[in-house]
């Protein structure tokens, strides 16, 4: 197999992993944040 696909395919393969972790995080922040304000009686926004 010719290496310039492999690392081509990996570039492309590693793109939905990164977005993932990024959004997981996202997600974690805002939930613990909402959880927070939920217990403080105040709006998130």
């Amino acid at each position: 197999m010719n290496w310039e696909v492999v690392l081509l395919t990996a570039y492309v393969l590693v793109w939905p992993v990164i977005v993932t972790g990024a959004l997981f995080v996202i997600v974690r922040a805002f939930i613990k944040d909402s959880r927070e304000a939920k217990r403080e009686g105040r709006q998130i926004i």
